[in-house]
């Protein structure tokens, strides 16, 4: 019993001391009872003498105080401090007294130090108002950027306070003889981080107009006066408990030690020490193997690039499993093919030739160009999202009809995704589902039917998915064939999936509770870097035709020319979250480093004759391209469509298969649709499982 007792106070005290430490951040900033607040149930314990027989606060934070097997610290302090020592305490009101009649921007200037602000009638300087605080500057700011001029933005900050305080009758009170546990319990369940300190209270904690105001007490004040008076000391705990031989913290820590020691012996805590062991493991021998320069790695080089590879490609696909990133994984499986090839690969000598380091550079090279594309080209629409140019998009959807609103967001999916890269498409469809789906089911079939939209849309064009972009830039597709030949199979494969899950999509009045805002015009500047940053990625086809330089530079000029143009908009602007290098840094890095990762390794089995040889058994297996490309779509459910194109690419000579041909056209449309057949087959499901949590085997 003894041991419980004192597991409950240091837990207790510890719990307490983190409270103290992230409370202005981890309760929700609001000084009153909102319109549409819930009512938080209260549990036991009346309040004081003003409350009612049936107003009763939480009776988990009343324990700490009344019951004096558990309250460590004197009457009158910590929990069972009375409000009034609170505010003597901090040593000030806790408020700034404002006239209603005083502009927001001068209120804002004042409360700095004191938190909120009363605001008192201008003819009667006793009645309060109202209060403003942090919460109203926000509903504030939230108005005032829906401003279409300045002069109209600017007017909200000279507007008298009064017209966005909040109104006294929805405040709550307490009195100098409520306790700091009470206090704390009444801000908890009622949600608030301030509460009015009053001579009487009203029902339900309510503030009675001509009520004398005494002080605001903040969550914050309270906290730090209770975890100031609760520190455990040696002393205290001894006293209690002398059956501890003065040593509790000491047996705490064994207690905690023999916990943690049961938390470890469990299946997730095995499985994690195994993958440990078996990846130091795979590391000590794979560096021995190769520091001693092995004869076997030698003479069986090929053997040990298919080793490398299979176990990469096996890191990548059970990525969740493994817990490890699968741009490291890429990264290693591609140095280490390197340096396989380099140095014990055929007439290799244990160190790498000058033919090899050519074709290390050929290969960096080649795949510069896609990483560089996909860099700016993810930067533009970084960019455009930041000026809420999507709102152009948003604005048109207007339906409350489930299955009408679901063919919308289908074919809105679809075309913005030949434009737009899939992941980018999915995750702002995503989103927006979020506002306009309330229901959780509802919204993980739409979601479903954005990943299979994203990827029928990104085939058609050469910057709509990148292992069409892939291709295109690797000269195995050109723009005007791609965009006539596979337009009608992707609408085909999009409306026949549309079709198929309509029917799952019962109708009711569920999108009525969306909470996406009524449309409202897009602000000039926003204008702007939308239409901007759609005319650089629309351009870059047309650059490349015309030129003959690669599609790389044609973005990277479209992004060079929407960072100026923003840095021009944004000339006198100090914040910097509109601008380009704001957009940078919220870049999937890690996703570039896999590509990266990815094609240099399929480039080394390419220059080793490894695919080469794949392709030829294929060939001689499968009785025609359309098997092998349906082959390859199938797998692309399973396998990353990036590396699995990639791989294609090098088993298929362009000599042999010139651009356009109908293999390349087959593999862009197979492996890009066949990438929905299970959520782990694209980025785009990838990205929805991580946004709305979908279970692998329910989208299977």
């Amino acid at each position: 019993m003894t041991k419980r007792v004192l597991s409950h106070l240091v837990v207790s005290a510890a719990s307490l001391s983190l409270t103290a430490a992230f409370a202005p951040s981890g309760l929700t900033n609001i000084a009153h009872l909102s319109s549409n607040n819930h009512h938080a149930t209260r549990i036991s314990a009346p309040l004081s003498s003003s409350a009612n027989s049936d107003e009763v606060i939480d009776a988990d934070i009343i324990a700490l105080s009344t019951n004096p097997t558990l309250n460590l610290t004197p009457e009158g302090y910590g929990f069972s401090s009375p409000i009034s020592r609170v505010m003597k305490e901090s040593g000030k009101t806790g408020y700034y007294r404002a006239k209603s009649s005083e502009s927001v921007v001068d209120v804002m200037g004042k409360i700095g130090k004191n938190e909120v602000a009363l605001v008192f009638d201008e003819e009667n300087d006793k009645e309060l108002m109202g209060i403003f605080t942090d919460f109203d500057f926000i509903r504030l700011s939230t108005e005032q950027a829906r401003a279409r001029t300045e002069e109209e933005s600017a007017t909200f900050m000279a507007a008298p306070v009064s017209s966005f305080m909040t109104s006294a009758d929805k405040l709550i009170c307490v009195e100098p003889t409520s306790t700091a546990s009470q206090a704390v319990a009444i801000m908890t369940n009622n949600n608030v981080r301030h509460t009015v300190l009053v001579d009487k209270c009203g029902p339900n904690f309510s503030f009675v107009p001509g009520t004398s105001v005494n002080g605001v007490v903040s969550m914050e004040a309270l906290l730090r006066l209770i975890q100031s008076d609760n520190r455990l000391s040696y002393d205290k705990l001894s006293q209690k408990f002398p059956g501890l031989a003065n040593k509790p913290i000491e047996q705490m820590r064994e207690e905690l030690k023999s916990q943690a020691n049961a938390l470890a012996n469990n299946e997730e805590t095995a499985k994690k020490d195994i993958i440990r062991v078996g990846t130091a493991i795979l590391g000590a021998g794979s560096i021995a193997l190769y520091a001693s320069q092995s004869a076997w790695l030698s003479s069986h080089a090929e053997l040990a690039m298919i080793a490398i590879f299979v176990l990469g490609y096996i890191g990548i696909i059970f990525e969740e499993v493994f817990e490890f990133n699968k741009a490291a994984v890429a990264l290693l499986m591609s140095t280490g093919l390197w340096v396989t090839y380099a140095d014990f690969y055929g007439e290799s000598t244990g160190i790498a030739s000058a033919n090899v380091l050519e074709q290390l550079k050929e290969q960096l090279s080649e795949v510069s160009d896609i990483c560089f594309f996909l860099l700016a080209a993810s930067a533009i629409v970084e960019v455009v999202d930041a000026h809420q140019g999507f709102k152009v998009v948003t604005n048109l959807i207007t339906t409350k009809s489930k299955k009408g609103l679901f063919w919308v967001i289908g074919f809105l999916t679809f075309f913005l995704s030949a434009i737009l890269n899939n992941l980018t498409v999915t995750i702002v469809m995503v989103s927006l589902l979020r506002k306009l789906v309330p229901n959780d089911d509802d919204r993980r079939l739409f979601g479903a039917m954005v990943v299979v939209a994203a990827n029928a849309g990104g085939v058609w064009t050469p910057i709509g998915d990148v292992t069409t972009t892939m291709l295109w830039i690797n000269n195995n597709l050109s723009t005007i064939p791609t965009v006539t030949e596979l337009f009608l199979p992707s609408i085909v494969c999009l409306v026949a999936s549309l079709f198929f899950l309509v029917n799952n999509i019962e109708e009711d009045s569920s999108l009525a509770e969306s909470t996406l805002p009524p449309p409202s015009p897009l602000a000039p500047r926003g204008q702007v870097v939308f239409w901007t940053g759609i005319a650089s990625l629309l351009a870059v086809p047309v650059f490349a035709e015309l030129t003959g330089l690669p599609p790389y530079l044609a973005m990277l000029t479209g992004l060079g020319a929407i960072w100026t143009m923003t840095d021009i908009i944004h000339m006198d602007d100090e914040e910097e979250e509109m601008k380009v290098p704001a957009a940078l840094a919220k870049l999937d890095t890690s996703g570039i480093l896999f590509f990266l990762g990815i094609l240099m390794s399929i480039g080394v089995l390419d220059k080793s004759g490894l695919l080469k040889e794949l392709a030829q058994f294929l060939n001689d297996n499968l009785p025609n391209q359309d098997i092998i490309a349906t082959v390859i779509g199938i797998a692309s459910a399973l396998i990353d469509n990036v590396p699995l194109v990639a791989a294609t690419m090098g088993m298929y000579d362009l000599a042999d298969y010139g651009t356009d041909d109908k293999l390349w056209q087959l593999i862009a449309l197979c492996a890009g649709t066949g990438g929905s057949i299970l959520v782990i087959g694209s980025a785009s499901g990838v990205a929805l499982m991580g946004l709305e949590k979908v279970d692998f085997l329910w989208y299977a």
